[in-house]
Parts: C-alpha cells; sequence; structure tokens
C-alpha cells in the first residue's frame, strides 16, 4: 500500500473490494443482499479577506460505507461507515471485513426486533414489513471525470495567489465596499461501489467552486450579498469562466467584481415594503433557482413523502399517504412543467447514485400535473415505481438519502423580455437569498438579492431586502408565462438527514411570471 492517499488508491484495491461485496458477504449467514462504497478525494483550497490571505489546505478525504439486508424471518438494513486516514491503509481489507461484520449484526438485530414487533403489536405490527429492494439492471462501468486543468496539478500558492488578489481588487473597486471574502476549492474524487448482486462502478469526478461574499455601506444604507460559481470542471473555471450551454460564468475576478458592483448599487437603495394583496411578479432564472428547489425539489423526494425523516426535514403537502396524494392531480397552470435530471451538466450530474442505479429523468411536473418523485430501491418498492437512482451520500461513510440532482423548471417558449413588456405594473425578481420554507412546503417566503419595479412594461426604480411569500399551490396555478432563457445554477449548501449531509447539487430553470405578495418592511 501507498504511505500517501490519492485517488489511485482505488486501482489498488478495487478487486479485493468487489470480492468482499461478492463473495464474503454472499457467505453471511441469513445475507440478502450487500454493499460497499469508497471515496477517495484530493484537492486544494485557499480563502482571502479583504484583501489579505486568509486561509489555505492541501488536503484528502478517505471513508467508506457498507449495508447490509439481512434476517431469518424478515430482512431489515444494516449499516457502518468509516472516516479512513493513512495509518489505516495497512489494514484496509481487515477494516471492511470487520465494517461488513458490523453492518449484519446490525441487520440481523433490527430483523429480530421487527419480527417481534409484528408478533406482539397484532394488526399495527403488520405496518412493518420485510425490507426489499426493486430490482435494477447491475452495472459495471468506469465514469471519467472532465476538467481541462487537472485539480490534482494545480499549486496550492496559485489557488492562494489568485483569491487574494480577487479580495483585493473587491477591496479597490470601491470605497463603499467595507469589507469582502473570497475563496476557491478544487478537487478531485473518485468512487467505487460494488454490491453482492455483481455491481463494479467506477466513477470520478472534478469539482471547482468559487464564493464571493460583499459587505457595502454608505450614507444612504448598507448592503450584503454573497453567491457562487461552481461547476464539475477543473481550475479552468475559476480562471476562464464556463459556457457549457446552460451554465454560464465569466472568471471568477470578473464575477466578483459585478456582485461588488451589485451590492454597492444596492447599498443606495431603499428596501422593499411589503403588500397586502397580490402582485404580477416576474422571476429570473436565479431566483427560481432556490424557488424550485424549495418547493419543488425537496417536497418531491420519496423519504420525505414516506415519513421516513420528518423529525428532521419536515413532509411534503404532496403526499400525505399511498391513498391521500396529489400524484395525478393539477398543482399548477398547464405552463408549469419541473424535473430531475443527472445527465445535465452542472453540480448535479452524475451517471448512477450510491446504490448503483443508473441515473435518469424524473418528471415531476407535467402541464401542472404531479407525475412523480426522486426515489431510491427501497422506496421505489414501496410505491410500486422503477428505481430512477436518487440515492446519494455526500460521504461513504454516510448512508445515502434521497437527494436532489438538477431539479428545475423546464424551459418555456417566450422571450423574457416581452413577458416583461407586457406587464402594466409589478416586480422583477432578480437573483435569490434567503429562503423561509413552511414545514410540508405549502407555502414559502424567498427574497430576491434585488427588485425591480416594472410600469408600463419597463424596469424602474430597485429595492433591496425584500422578496415574495405565496401559497405554493396558488403560485404556480398562477403561473401565465415562460420564458425561453433557461439557466442551471451551483446549490453548494442543501442540508438534509440528521447527522446533517451538505450537498452540492444543481438548480435552475428559465423566467417565470406569476402573482405574489411582496414581503419586505
Amino acid at each position: 500500500m501507498p504511505a500517501k492517499i490519492t485517488c489511485d488508491l482505488v486501482d489498488q484495491i478495487k478487486d479485493r473490494v468487489y470480492a468482499l461485496a461478492t463473495d464474503y458477504a454472499r457467505s453471511l449467514p441469513h445475507t440478502a443482499y450487500a454493499d460497499i462504497r469508497i471515496e477517495v478525494g484530493e484537492g486544494v483550497a485557499a480563502a482571502a479577506e479583504n484583501g489579505a490571505e486568509k486561509m489555505s489546505v492541501e488536503d484528502y478525504g478517505f471513508s467508506f460505507g457498507i449495508r447490509v439486508l439481512a434476517g431469518a424471518d424478515t430482512l431489515a438494513p444494516g449499516y457502518f461507515g468509516q472516516v479512513l486516514g493513512t495509518a489505516d491503509l495497512p489494514r484496509l481489507e481487515a477494516l471492511l471485513r470487520e465494517g461488513l461484520a458490523h453492518a449484519h449484526q446490525r441487520a440481523l438485530a433490527n430483523a429480530r426486533e421487527k419480527w417481534a414487533a409484528r408478533q406482539r403489536f397484532g394488526s399495527l405490527g403488520e405496518s412493518l414489513y420485510s425490507t426489499r429492494l426493486a430490482p435494477i439492471e447491475v452495472h459495471r462501468a468506469v465514469v471519467p471525470a472532465r476538467f481541462e486543468v487537472d485539480p490534482r496539478q494545480v499549486p496550492l500558492a496559485e489557488v492562494t495567489r489568485y483569491v487574494t488578489d480577487v479580495s483585493r481588487a473587491v477591496r479597490d473597486y470601491k470605497s463603499d465596499v467595507k469589507f469582502n471574502f473570497a475563496s476557491a476549492i478544487t478537487m478531485l474524487t473518485r468512487e467505487l461501489f460494488c454490491s453482492s448482486e455483481g455491481a463494479n462502478i467506477d466513477q470520478s469526478y472534478a469539482l471547482t467552486q468559487g464564493l464571493t461574499f460583499v459587505v457595502a455601506a454608505n450614507q444612504q444604507g448598507n448592503m450584503e450579498l454573497y453567491d457562487y460559481v461552481g461547476h464539475q470542471r477543473g481550475w479552468e473555471l475559476i480562471t476562464e469562466g464556463v459556457d457549457d450551454g446552460y451554465i454560464r460564468n465569466p472568471d471568477f475576478h470578473a464575477f466578483s467584481l459585478d456582485l461588488a458592483r451589485t451590492t454597492c448599487e444596492l447599498a443606495s437603495a431603499p428596501p422593499l415594503k411589503s403588500s397586502d394583496e397580490e402582485v404580477v411578479v416576474v422571476t429570473d432564472p436565479h431566483y427560481n433557482t432556490l424557488l424550485v428547489h424549495e418547493i419543488v425539489g425537496h417536497p418531491t423526494e420519496a423519504d420525505r413523502a414516506l415519513k421516513m425523516e420528518t423529525a428532521y426535514a419536515g413532509r411534503t403537502w404532496l403526499f400525505k399517504s399511498l391513498d391521500e396524494n396529489m400524484v395525478g392531480k393539477r398543482i399548477g397552470s398547464d405552463l408549469v412543467n419541473a424535473f430531475s435530471d443527472p445527465a445535465l451538466p452542472g453540480y448535479g450530474h452524475y451517471e448512477y447514485d450510491h446504490e448503483g442505479t443508473a441515473a435518469r429523468r424524473v418528471v415531476h411536473i407535467e402541464k401542472g400535473v404531479l407525475r412523480g418523485f426522486m426515489n431510491s430501491r427501497q422506496t421505489a418498492g414501496i410505491l410500486g415505481a422503477e428505481p430512477n437512482g436518487s440515492y446519494m451520500a455526500t460521504d461513504a461513510s454516510l448512508v445515502p438519502l434521497i437527494r436532489m440532482s438538477n431539479t428545475c423548471f423546464d424551459n418555456g417558449s417566450r422571450d423574457p423580455q416581452e413577458i416583461i413588456r407586457e406587464v402594466e405594473h409589478g416586480y422583477y425578481l432578480v437573483g435569490h437569498r434567503i429562503p423561509s420554507i413552511a414545514e410540508s412546503r405549502e407555502n414559502f417566503r424567498i427574497t430576491a438579492q434585488r427588485v425591480y419595479e416594472i410600469r408600463n412594461g419597463e424596469l424602474g426604480q430597485v429595492y433591496k431586502n425584500g422578496g415574495i411569500q405565496a401559497d405554493t399551490q396558488d403560485f404556480l396555478m398562477n403561473v401565465d408565462a415562460v420564458g425561453n432563457d433557461f439557466r442551471l445554477y451551483p446549490i453548494p449548501n442543501c442540508g438534509k438527514g440528521q447527522p446533517m449531509q451538505t450537498k452540492k447539487l444543481g438548480n435552475g430553470g428559465p423566467t417565470m411570471r406569476s402573482r405574489a405578495k411582496l414581503s419586505g418592511i
């Protein structure tokens, strides 16, 4: 074994991990299924504050996770995960064997308790069913990462110099800038998934991200904004920007200066006032990125629908029970379409999820009608649906959850400028900031980076610290125009689960027009 942990380690352990997931796991008594996930990552990151270096780091990650389904009378799951370091390399195979044994014993214990509860509680106990996974095609594949500049070849000094130069440029942009923070990270991650069914999937991906935070103040007021650039690409994302169809960003230096310019302009702007009545609102693709995340993405996660994590993440108004739900019913106008698609580029892209299911497009809303949910093999079996590859963990040591990939409002056919020109009086929301969502996502309040008043089809006064609030179904039903300017943006900090898993994913959509109340002061 090497003394240093790099992504190339997977090449050396792949055959042994596969043998453990197949031959060894199948030998464990009463075992119906087992899988092993290995994750290795390496990268560099740096941050600067007010033009001075703040932090720089070169690091790696190494972890594994194991799932076993076992039981004599009924099947139940057992899990085991561990974060590893260089000291663990000489006995890695022994650690994986021990992990399989732990997961196996936990599965058997869960199965015994489940079976005992079924006998003890009569008809109530019948709700405790055997854990079964819906069938999938078993895959063996190697998926390479995409990049021009390999994250492993970027010197830490270069990352540090670049973000410090960016922070210095933002500091010097205007005297109104009172504080700024800039950071960047570039890394490569490699994942190995092997199962007792014979799956053997080796996928790699590059990830590069920049974050800028700006505080501006003057005699008229103050404002603070932050925003990200991010993509599954190499260091070229930072230095050159990206034009990847739906993902379009300048280089990180230009991006940060543009954010500084916007923050300074908004410092002088008046705050938006709340309205008692609904008004016409036009929302841009960046705003709709957070909107679709909160009112479509999270509510269409099947584990929420089936109350598997209600205590920590909330439920969904779309699905009260197997007998009482909104599937096949209208929840929006004919113009509203929404989907999740891992095939699209960006943070939400992958080819196989963390139980080896080939990822595919999931239609959530079709012409205003609710159609389907993101699922796992277990929840697909409960719902009688086909697994769609939405079971993901943020680290191999953690139990996967049903997560968004690229969840979006679908593109429309209208020119977004025409959508604005048709408005006699209303408001145009640009960029997203802060969400506040009901427990079951049936209503929302989301602020924008800036809000323009629309009068006679023209953009007028710009406001800060404002947004909209509405009943989710009412907002979707009132959508009367959808633009043809579909865009994808990164969401780098989607939290879910207990312990919390913070996942990077993609969201987006086109310009849309609806009705809502203004929220502000």
